[in-house]
């Protein structure tokens, strides 16, 4: 399938911020597909990432839905921010798994952009979605 210039300069955009990205760096993030609006990512759970129930802290599952919204409503090279977020946890996440979170866009306003994200594992179980509201600047990312 041949991509759009709408999502090859979505590719750039997100590029853009994962070289900037520390924290999506330390979480070990692959992009693994950018479209105008959408974005699809993996990580791999690390032990450091386990709380004191020997399951992986929510804040994890939480920030790979939050870089995949970022990633989905950024990409248009408008600087936008979260204005509101929510999680619901499904299924507890483990050491070794294998999380791809899939960001959807449900709205795409002048000022806002609304977002759903689903978190899967390895087995392709749904573990959690999350829900995220942008609020859209004047303002490119990438000049």
């Amino acid at each position: 399938m041949i991509n759009t210039e709408k999502d090859e300069n979505a590719k750039k955009v997100v590029a853009h911020m994962m070289e900037h990205d520390l924290f999506s760096q330390w979480l070990g993030i692959e992009v693994l597909d950018v479209k105008e609006g959408y974005s699809k990512i993996k990580m791999t759970v690390r032990k450091e990432m386990i709380n004191g129930f020997g399951i992986v802290h929510g804040g994890i599952a939480f920030s790979l839905a939050d870089s995949a919204f970022a990633f989905a409503c950024n990409n248009r090279n408008i600087l936008s921010v979260a204005l509101d977020t929510s999680i619901n946890f499904i299924k507890p996440v483990h050491i070794d798994d294998v999380l791809i979170a899939e960001a959807k866009e449900l709205h795409n306003g002048k000022s806002t952009g609304l977002y759903q994200i689903t978190i899967s594992n390895q087995k392709d179980h749904e573990v959690a979605v999350f829900k995220g509201l942008c609020y859209r600047t004047d303002k490119n990312l990438i000049k």
